[in-house]
């Protein structure tokens, strides 16, 4: 007679696998500031912004959780259980580009992501004057940070910058536009002026850069070489003399 083999079941599997089902039946989700799918969300410089993260489709008490980047937010009790808000107050630059993200504790693959657009104008102003010898090299620094991303130009003495090869050197990021000048000459003597403009804003720094006469150079070498052969030639003439030298004492 064949023998029946039975499976054992650990206790509570059933109301596990109930809870699943009930959970792929009913397409459990969240959603923040109502959207369900990621999503950018464009805002300007100072006002706070309010973002609002709810559970959709669940049966039960669902805990949620708050993510700044890779930080976790922390929430007070009665802010985490199917709906949940953070505040971002007040708004500054460093928001910019960053991804709020509400998970869903028990099962952090369910969650929706907000990346802040922060819109905010170049911040630039003020003036800087350098003193630079001639034939040394000389760099120009402006912060263009500004978003979205200005346009910038160099001007000297209130005319556009001709620039010319291997004497002028620009380099740009999101963040800063360069200028360098390579062994400046007095005919670099002038006013600078860095121009940031952005559909929010324009910015304007001014550098005044005096090139000074190049100072002489102390022949150090020159006079070590020079002290060097006077003791030698006078190690010699006393060698050469030494028998009178002995004589005399």
């Amino acid at each position: 007679m064949a023998q029946r083999h039975s499976l054992a079941v650990p206790y509570g599997a059933p109301a596990l696998a109930i809870s699943f089902l009930a959970c792929v039946a009913t397409g459990l989700e969240l959603s923040v500031n109502d959207h369900a799918a990621d999503f950018t969300l464009s805002t300007e410089l100072g006002p706070p912004i309010s973002l609002s993260c709810l559970v959709h489709n669940s049966s039960q008490a669902e805990e949620l959780l708050w993510y700044r980047g890779d930080g976790q937010v922390g929430l007070k009790d009665g802010n985490r259980v199917n709906i949940s808000n953070i505040c971002i107050s007040p708004v500054n630059e460093s928001d910019n580009g960053v991804t709020f993200t509400c998970k869903l504790a028990r099962d952090k693959s369910v969650q929706v992501s907000v990346i802040l657009d922060v819109k905010f104008p170049p911040r630039l102003s003020g003036e800087e004057t350098l003193y630079v010898e001639e034939e040394k090299d000389v760099t120009l620094t402006c912060n263009s940070k500004s978003n979205p991303q200005a346009q910038t130009t160099w001007y000297k003495n209130n005319q556009s910058l001709t620039l010319q090869q291997n004497h002028h050197e620009l380099y740009q990021t999101s963040e800063i536009f360069r200028l360098s000048i390579k062994k400046v000459q007095k005919s670099d003597n002038g006013t600078y002026t860095c121009v940031v403009q952005s559909r929010l804003g324009n910015g304007t720094r001014d550098f005044h850069l005096i090139v000074e006469d190049k100072k002489p150079v102390f022949p150090k070498e020159a006079v070590i070489a020079g002290v060097v052969v006077v003791t030698i030639t006078i190690l010699f003439g006393i060698v050469a003399r030494k028998d009178k030298f002995f004589k005399v004492w």
